[in-house]
């Protein structure tokens, strides 16, 4: 009997954090996510805090801190000041697909199309999706790639792909 009670005290558990996953928006996850800060700093910088926010559905190729650490020095710095809020809002922008595309999703894609996938970002620009082994990567316009690192981050409204690069358009 206390076995029986600890499961179903756990899949109660279980089943609540799931609910509370799910009414959280892609913002609120990454706010909750140390590994976003600086993301979440520059949605708030470009106003996209209520648009990310809103009912989508979204996926998200979203920048870990050390892929934004990894730009030349400065170039956080200065996409976040006040006159820069265009580019940043574009390149944010470059990272977000409408729809909701989970792993799985991208990698039939993928596989579908001969192993590269283009899809159009929010921004209007085009990032190539292909497979290295079993890992999911980006290119950019400029030739830049990006891992995703995590994929299948639930939201309430899309999904987040964790990425160790910041992507970018032309």
């Amino acid at each position: 009997m206390k076995i029986l009670k600890i499961t179903l005290l756990s899949a109660i558990t279980l089943f609540v954090t799931n609910i509370n996953a799910q009414s959280e928006t892609i913002v609120d996850v990454a706010v909750g996510n140390e590994n976003f800060s600086t993301l979440v700093a520059a949605v708030t910088a470009a106003d996209l805090v209520e648009t990310l926010s809103s009912e989508g559905p979204f996926t998200v190729f979203a920048p870990v801190n050390s892929a934004f650490d990894a730009l030349p020095a400065g170039t956080v710095e200065s996409l976040l000041e006040p006159s820069s809020k265009d580019a940043l809002s574009g390149l944010l922008t470059y990272h977000v697909v409408s729809g909701k595309y989970m792993a799985a999703d991208v990698i039939k894609a993928i596989t579908d199309n001969n192993g590269s996938f283009d899809v159009k970002t929010v921004q209007g620009g085009t990032i190539v999706l292909s497979l290295n082994g079993d890992k999911v990567m980006l290119k950019d316009e400029k030739g830049n790639m990006a891992t995703v690192v995590m994929a299948d981050v639930a939201a309430s409204n899309g999904v987040i792909h964790a990425i160790d690069g910041v992507v970018m358009p032309k």
